[in-house]
């Protein structure tokens, strides 16, 4: 027989036990006391629910502000007249989409770390960019000297100008030369501010000229190259017969920013590659070192810190992709616009410098007299890459009298300019400008000469220009491409100061 259990006194009153746990959890006692009384699968049951409901609140996306830049398919109200310069959002628009065979790596598609927030540019100012309250000059290259900054840039007008023109071998002849051949580049710009290979494009009845360039994608690399010659006879955008026609080609390149490494600004695109990066860069540089603009700081110093994150980092050299293994020509356009950053008193790592100076000993032979493309050449030719070398050199420090300099110089002094390649005779020219003396005169004579003869005359659609049937990327480029490295040809007289004799610049490279 059971033995009979006492029934409580009151069947709603915990026992003692359960009532001192329950008046010693202040915090939690209600709950306690649920979970003694509710079933245990209702318990789990509710458990489980709060969890999911945790979880979910932990990975909901946090809400977006909305931003400037329009998203795909979005129609604009009304026009956008600031841009947003959120590099990681920024794309560009359907009918120049980036699909490129440019395997472009994470570090240029993603960089959370960049240490400088861009700007938002003003247009309405006058000023290219007026929000730079987020940059501070000082603080990423330090103090700027607005006289070292435009030491060189400042021949490029008034007497200076002149005395220079008439010392180093240009005349009224081939001045008038580079002013028909400014008006013909600027008649080509587009409406976007920006210009094309394929100068045929666009509105105006004088786009009839032959021999349009192949590389339409290549929209920055084309720009570049028809603000280099306005820079070079001493536009701005703040001064200037053309100083509209620059500001808005450098609004269009502003637009085209893309952001590449930790805290570099990219241009690479289809066509173009670091070719077109490398232009960008130089017409940053000149543009700021020129103006003095610290607002075009951003972009100069952004395109430099790009081009040392493409850098090999074996080799020392560039080419097409970043970090790819270097070729002379790609080489030659990123050193120029180091040389330029470097007027602007940018900031310049000197590992950048001994790695190009390990390239150019890599692919030269003759004590570096001679060069090859991606390796040293079989024999000794003085061509393209042989100037590009020894400009390159030149940059590099290298003294006039080094036994390499003196023979790849005198090869090219030999050979004279070339009928048919402007790409050579652009880069050839300087090396001889810079070396001075009768090897600058009599390639000069004959040069310039040619070059003033062999410009399209009248009144058609092609005055003013250049088109070589054969030469270095003649037909890539077409004819935007030879009439802006023509016209720099004759721009050499001051486009920048000698390195070497008594009025050169001290501005080597450092390479200690």
């Amino acid at each position: 027989m059971s033995k009979s259990h006492p029934k409580p006194t009151n069947a709603s009153k915990p026992t003692a036990p359960t009532k001192q746990l329950v008046e010693e959890d202040d915090d939690g006692g209600s709950r306690f006391l649920l979970f003694n009384v509710m079933p245990s699968w209702m318990v789990s049951f509710l458990t489980h629910i709060a969890v999911i409901v945790v979880l979910a609140i932990m990975v909901m996306p946090p809400k977006k502000e909305r931003s400037v830049a329009l998203e795909a398919g979005e129609q604009a109200a009304e026009p956008v007249e600031t841009i947003d310069m959120n590099l990681d959002a920024l794309e560009f628009s359907s009918e120049e989409a980036f699909e490129s065979d440019i395997p472009v790596d994470a570090e240029t598609e993603v960089a959370e770390d960049i240490e400088v927030s861009l700007p938002e540019p003003d247009f309405e100012t006058g000023n290219i960019m007026a929000a730079m309250d987020a940059f501070d000059n000082e603080a990423i290259m330090g103090p700027l000297n607005p006289s070292d900054m435009a030491e060189e840039t400042s021949s490029r007008s008034g007497q200076s100008k002149d005395r220079l023109l008439k010392q180093f071998g240009g005349t009224p002849a081939s001045e008038e030369s580079v002013a028909l051949a400014l008006e013909w580049i600027v008649k080509h710009q587009l409406p976007d501010g920006g210009w094309s290979f394929d100068h045929t494009r666009g509105p105006g009845d004088f786009r009839d000229s032959p021999d349009p360039g192949e590389l339409t994608e290549a929209r920055a690399g084309a720009t570049a190259l028809a603000l280099l010659p306005l820079l070079g006879a001493g536009h701005t955008h703040q001064t200037g017969k053309y100083k509209e026609v620059v500001g808005k080609g450098l609004e269009f390149l502003i637009k085209r920013a893309r952001r590449g490494g930790k805290n570099g600004i990219s241009y690479l695109e289809p066509g173009g590659t670091m070719y077109s990066h490398g232009l960008v860069a130089i017409v940053f540089g000149e543009a700021f070192a020129m103006s003095k603009d610290p607002e075009l700081g951003r972009y100069a110093q952004g395109t430099l810190w790009y081009i040392e994150h493409a850098q090999d980092p074996i080799g020392g050299g560039w080419r097409y992709k970043p970090r790819e293994q270097g070729d002379t020509s790609a080489v030659g356009w990123q050193l120029m616009a180091l040389k330029s950053g470097k007027i602007s008193g940018l900031n310049i790592s000197p590992k950048t410098y001994k790695l190009a100076e390990k390239f150019l000993d890599s692919v030269s032979t003759s004590g570096g007299a001679y060069y090859g493309y991606t390796q040293p050449p079989n024999r000794k030719t003085a061509d393209a890459r042989t100037a590009v070398g020894l400009l390159c050199r030149m940059y590099m420090g290298w003294d006039k009298n080094v036994p390499g300099m003196v023979d790849g110089v005198a090869a090219i002094a030999s050979k004279g300019p070339s009928e048919k390649d402007m790409y050579y005779n652009y880069y050839a020219t300087q090396t001889l400008k810079h070396i001075g003396g009768r090897q600058w005169n009599d390639w000069n004579n004959e040069m310039r000469d040619y070059l003033i003869k062999t410009q399209e005359k009248g009144q058609d659609a092609q005055a003013g220009s250049w088109h070589f049937e054969t030469g270095h990327a003649s037909q890539k480029g077409g004819r935007l491409y030879t009439t802006s490295l023509a016209c720099m040809t004759l721009e050499v007289y001051y486009r920048y100061l000698p390195l070497y004799g008594d009025a050169a610049a001290n501005d080597e490279f450092p390479l200690d």
